[in-house]
């Protein structure tokens, strides 16, 4: 699902994990992060805005999860979106290096997204991805908001990048930088596969706020 074809990506399509398998992985890993915060399903929903049904489907691998709700889940859960990737390879692993082969994967294949990570496991004060989006692909159909700050560099295709309401089409060359609290969602709405570099800083604070598109 993540549009490149040939074997000289991090992680061949014969070896990446089938997508039930994602579902099941990202499922128990938020269940276990929810129980290891002393956290109910409710407790969740209060700090995410999501309802207890979502979290709930999630953790069963009833649901595919958005960015945005991704994103949500790790501010209510205190870890960064990274904890949410497949597992690398531990043999012979740098620490403060990511080598190609080596890259974390995140497959939102309802959404049509994949994410690289580009930065060492644990946390940091920012997360490095490449965003690889299929045809149609987009972060969820809701605005995001939280504090912090993003920024990132098209490096193939096109991203339409929402912001405050007003849709900005960025190409191959063109970068961004905004305040993470700045309403944002993103899309690709051509019928060419999209790259793009990624970067969020850490939060300031817990309080995640979300607006309706």
């Amino acid at each position: 699902m993540d549009g490149r074809g040939g074997t000289n990506g991090p992680k061949d399509l014969a070896t990446a994990e089938p997508d039930d398998a994602v579902d099941q992985r990202l499922g128990e890993t938020v269940r276990l992060l929810r129980q290891r915060a002393g956290l109910s399903i409710q407790d969740v929903a209060n700090k995410t805005g999501l309802s207890t049904g979502m979290i709930s489907q999630l953790e069963r691998a009833r649901a595919m999860p958005s960015i945005r709700t991704l994103r949500l889940l790790s501010i209510a859960l205190d870890v960064p979106i990274s904890y949410f990737f497949e597992s690398s390879d531990p043999a012979d692993v740098p620490r403060y290096i990511v080598r190609k082969t080596n890259r974390r994967l995140l497959r939102l294949t309802a959404s049509g997204v994949v994410k690289e990570a580009l930065t060492p496991e644990g946390k940091g004060q920012l997360e490095l991805y490449e965003l690889t989006l299929n045809p149609g692909a987009s972060s969820g159909t809701d605005f995001l908001q939280h504090t912090g700050e993003k920024a990132g560099y098209i490096l193939s295709g096109s991203l339409r990048l929402w912001l405050d309401n007003q849709a900005h089409l960025l190409e191959a060359g063109d970068s961004f930088r905004f305040p993470s609290i700045v309403p944002h969602m993103f899309d690709n709405p051509t019928q060419q596969v999209a790259r793009a570099i990624w970067v969020t800083t850490l939060r300031e604070d817990r309080g995640p706020q979300s607006q309706d598109r």
